[in-house]
């Protein structure tokens, strides 16, 4: 007799309370240096006990998103210009690297695929999200766990940031897309050193329109 196949299971209160703050503190509905209480916290979250929501609030702290200052309280971490010349530092060191050294087993199709949408940036619905994903593919192929992790942390301050002084000003399409095709027409052509060197330079000039977007504008 075949066994009933079990239903899936949710995830835990914990997990749910870690993706729930997360979501709101990376689109900036929780601002930076905000306060909050965990008690109406897990009263958001249908009165949920305190014990997962502490779990949540400190793998939060351990990812940088959040600050547990003594008898203050929670605050919402916020962004300095030291924070985002420290992320360009890390996305210039990792990237490169990563397509320099394993862009080879990125499948060529979806290579392809990116080659031709930047040929028509009018098709795309979401320009910043078309770009994070653009980036997470050249990242998709690096094995090395740790690089991984602490890549993963720095791909919400990027989101935070945004979010922060304004999709619009941080990305220029016609111009990111061409800086996009020079990439990709290095790596179909099995150029990896070409295409991390236009990669490279493709975040350089990021960072120094981002330093420049940050001296101008005053965050929360």
């Amino acid at each position: 007799m075949m066994k009933e196949m079990e239903p899936q299971t949710k995830p835990s209160l914990k997990l749910q309370a870690y993706q729930y703050l997360k979501t709101k503190i990376l689109n900036c509905e929780y601002r930076p240096n905000e306060f909050l209480n965990e008690q109406k916290l897990c009263a958001e979250m249908g009165n949920i006990s305190r014990t997962p929501m502490r779990d949540a609030l400190g793998r939060l702290e351990q990812e940088g998103l959040i600050t547990i200052l003594p008898k203050k309280g929670l605050m919402v971490s916020g962004i300095t210009e030291e924070d985002v010349h420290s992320m360009f530092e890390m996305r210039l060191l990792v990237e490169p690297y990563a397509l320099r050294n394993y862009g080879n087993l990125i499948p060529r199709q979806e290579l392809e695929d990116y080659k031709e949408l930047m040929h028509h940036p009018d098709r795309i619905d979401d320009f910043c999200k078309s770009d994070d994903d653009f980036h997470a593919l050249l990242m998709s192929s690096l094995p090395n766990k740790y690089l991984r992790s602490a890549y993963d942390r720095i791909t919400g301050l990027n989101t935070r940031f945004r979010i922060m002084t304004g999709k619009v000003s941080m990305i220029n399409q016609d111009q990111t897309c061409e800086e996009h095709l020079l990439i990709l027409d290095a790596a179909l052509n099995d150029n990896w050193d070409t295409a991390a060197d236009a990669l490279q330079h493709h975040l350089e000039l990021a960072r120094d329109k981002a330093e420049g977007v940050i001296k101008v504008i005053r965050l929360w």
